[in-house]
This record gives C-alpha cells, structure tokens and sequence, in this order.
C-alpha cells in the first residue's frame, strides 16, 4: 500500500489532541494541549474561555506537524472530531458572540434559546471548527446528540414540519447545513493552513460525536458482539445497533460514524476521569515527589501502590457523583468505609477505580439485558486504560476479558478511519477497522475477585445511594445559596 498519511483530530473537554497516523492505523506522531479551565461564574454554568477549542486545536496542529517527519503532500486528509453536546453561538462575521457553552452547563439540558442580541449562527464544536479549518458553514448530522437542536433523528436532517421546529425557537437561517459522516466538508483554507500548520486545501471529513467516533477507533461494528467503556471526562458505555430505538429504558441511541447505523449508549458518569484526577492533585506533592525519587509519573506511582491493595480497598466504597445530573442536583460525591487500614492516597485511588468499574458494569448490564444482548468482551478506550490495575479491575467486576488497544485514544482513530474511508482507502468501515484496529492486550478475571466484586456490587454498592441521596437533599437544602 502506497505510503499514505491521515490527521485525526480528538478536540475533548480537557484537552485537544492531533495524531498523525499512517494508512494501516500506526501513529507517526502526535500532539496534545490542555484545556483552560472552565470558566464557572455560577451554579450550573459552565464555558470555555476565550477561544479556547480553537486555539487549542491550532497549538496541538503545529506541535504535530512540526514532529511529522514526511513529505507533508502524502498526507490525504483529516478526519474531524470534537466534543459532544456543546453550543458555540456565532456573530454574522463568524467571530464568536460568546463563549462555548459546555455539556456541563444546565442551559443545555433543555430547549436553549439565546438571548444574545449579536448572535447569528447556533452552531456545535463540529460546526465551528469546520468553519475555522474550511470557511464552510456545514456540520455532521451525527453530532447533535442535544435537546436544543431541531434534529429528525431517523432523516438525519433538521425537522421539516415548521411547527415542532419553531418550539425549539431557533430560526432555520441560524443552523449550519448538515452533512452525513464519512462526507467532505470542505478544505483547509490559506488562513487555517497558516494557523494550524495542516497543508492547504486538505479535505476536512464528518465523522461524528466524540463517543460514536471512539466507538469507530475502539473496533465496534454491526458484526461485533463486544462493548466499550469510555473513559474521558464522561465515562458511558456503548454497543452497536442498526436502528434508532425510541423506547428504551436503560439507554438511548446515538449516530454511528456509519450513515443511518447507532450507537447504543448508557447514562454514565459525569466528570469520571477528572475524580481520578482529583484524587492526584489533592494528595499533589506528596506522591510526585515519591514518584520521581522511582524515576516514574505520579499515575504510575498510584497504580504501583494500588496494586498491592487487596480487590474490594478492605470495603472502602466510591459513589463517583462528583457532578450531579440537572434532575437530581442534590447529588454528591460520597466515599463510605474508612478504617484504620485507609492510611494512604492510594486507598481512595483504588476505590475510586471500582467505584467506576462497578457504576459501569450495573450500566452497561442494564442496557445489554434490556436489548437481550450478551457480550464477550469489553474494551476499554481512553488514557485510563493505560493502567495495568485499572484494566484488571475492569476484568474482575465484569467478569470478561477486558481488552486494551494498542492506540487507545481511539476518537484520533475513529477519525483516522472516517477519512480513510472517505478518500477509498478502504472499501468499508469493516475492512479499515481489521487492519487499523490492533489489540495490545487482554486482561482475563479473577475467579475469586469476581466473586468478591459481585457480591460488593449487588449487596452493598449498588444501594448505597438509597440511603444516602435523602441526607443530601437536606444538605442541599441548606447550603443550596452556596
């Protein structure tokens, strides 16, 4: 196969990432630059400063090219992925009329209607970003997994019938043209070329929204019976499905990369990867100093620790409601079980990854019995899957093979495919996925860990919340000024 090269662009909540890949899925270099913080004035409110996704997109596209070591004119194209369930509202000269509302923002959990008097265009992170890289002002129809916007989710078009779209009370001029995945939306303009360092006049490819895109580089197709299990700053789990189901109970179903195919998703857990986080910079010095000294990073240092607690944390117990849901704000993060034995940052490291493994098994179990689907294995995406306890753990809980990739931010790689596919590369999404997609390795159960997890799970951890979501509604009702 004639040396080929594909820009796969991953713009997340916490950072935005560049991997260059070559046509059989290898990484040849990437890129990555975090994310400001969100900017939070206020109880439910959150945005991304400034220009934020752009520019971010802009300095991890320069690091990349700069460390690509080709001719730049055997790179094909880019494949392009962004954050799900964000609003970017835009002046008529398409600079920004405000800054980019984020999933976590409570204004987004129904029909959002702007009250910006320069606002022109209503847009998504896909929308906009393909407007700064192309000048087109076109988006894919698989990212629009949001109550605010007017979407026939069987046509994947906007709704025709004039009344059900003017409840949403956007004006049709205000909405970018949409596109299916696996469709060119345009090509990289003088002015981008020179901002991201990506060659001029690249064709720019619809993929989807994050998690169908990560389900894509994860290896799930139509003909799989494997899961996924997300790990990002929201952690959900996934399987494939052909149809757009309606009615279900335990999950919902969200565009696939491939035209008029689904992604069957579970509630998940908000803010996840960042609890993890949170527990490394609360304990801060402590284990980066301990960490160096080893010659290894604080992430290493904790699973090295963790590694040497016993399954179960000796019945320390996470409940990982670091951000409630809009419907049930009352909720918090809570971790119940402390002893004498719980001396160590560790400890709460360790249950915090079971916490997680546990929420994610009782999710995803809800889901595959309701669509009376029985899995054989689940793979595990995300920089999380970097570790070797985390990914037992995951083995041990479900008790299934837990399977790491060998390029596990599969969003970069689920980009890679789309525009692989687009620009005939390969015939089908299928065929690029069994030469692109490539295991690391396998983690198998314990037997005896499995039984422990199981009976935690279904004796203890799963009730938790019944007892202690009534203490927080009155906490709440006490400091809800705060």
């Amino acid at each position: 196969m004639e040396d080929k090269y594909i820009i796969g662009i991953d713009g997340g909540t916490q950072s935005s990432k560049v991997v260059i890949f070559d046509s059989v899925g290898n990484i040849v270099c990437e890129a990555r630059q975090p994310l400001k913080p969100l900017h939070m004035p206020a109880h439910g409110v959150a945005e991304h400063p400034d220009d934020d996704l752009w520019d971010s997109i802009m300095v991890a596209g320069n690091k990349a090219m700069a460390l690509f070591p080709y001719d730049k004119s055997k790179i094909i194209g880019i494949g392009l992925c962004t954050i799900r369930c964000c609003l970017v509202l835009l002046k008529e000269n398409g600079a920004l009329a405000n800054q980019a509302i984020s999933w976590m923002d409570v204004r987004l959990s129904g029909k959002y209607q702007p009250d910006i008097p320069e606002v022109k265009y209503a847009t998504t992170t896909t929308g906009y970003t393909t407007y700064r890289l192309t000048g087109e002002k076109k988006d894919t129809a698989a990212n629009l997994e949001n109550p605010i916007w007017p979407l026939d989710k069987d046509k994947w078009d906007w709704i025709e019938d004039e009344d059900e779209f003017e409840s949403f009370g956007l004006e049709r001029e205000m909405l970018f043209k949409l596109q299916l995945p696996g469709t060119i939306l345009g090509h990289v303009t003088p002015e981008a070329a020179v901002a991201t360092g990506f060659p001029e006049g690249l064709p720019v490819v619809a993929t989807a929204n994050d998690k169908a895109v990560e389900a894509l580089g994860a290896g799930l197709s139509l003909n799989s019976n494997k899961g996924l299990i997300s790990l990002g700053t929201y952690i959900t789990s996934m399987v494939y499905g052909a149809e757009n189901i309606t009615n279900s109970t335990h999950y919902w179903s969200n565009p696939a990369c491939v035209p008029y195919q689904y992604l069957y998703e579970s509630s998940g857990i908000r803010r996840g990867m960042s609890t993890v986080s949170w527990i490394k910079d609360m304990v801060g010095d402590e284990v980066a100093l301990k960490a160096e000294k080893l010659g290894i990073s604080p992430e290493q240092y904790l699973d090295k620790k963790a590694k040497q607690i016993p399954a179960g944390c000796y019945g320390l117990m996470t409940v990982l409601d670091w951000l409630a849901v809009p419907w049930a704000p009352y909720k918090r993060g809570v971790i119940i079980g402390f002893e004498g034995r719980h001396t160590k940052a560790s400890h709460i490291y360790r249950s915090i990854l079971e916490g997680i493994a546990m929420t994610m098994k009782n999710k995803m179990l809800a889901m595959t019995e309701e669509l009376r689907l029985t899995l054989n294995e689940i793979v595990i995406s995300g920089g999380g899957s970097n570790s070797d306890v985390f990914m037992q753990i995951f083995a041990d809980v479900f008790g299934i093979p837990a399977v790491r990739n060998k390029v596990n931010s599969a969003a970069s790689m689920g980009s890679a495919i789309s525009a692989a596919v687009a620009l005939n590369i390969y015939e089908s999404h299928e065929s690029a996925i069994k030469t692109m997609v490539k295991v690391k390795d396998v983690f198998k159960p314990n037997p005896e860990n499995h039984t422990l997890y199981s009976r935690v799970n279904e004796e203890v951890y799963k009730t938790i919340t019944d007892y202690t979501d009534e203490i927080l509604k009155k906490t709440q009702e006490i400091f809800k000024e705060n």
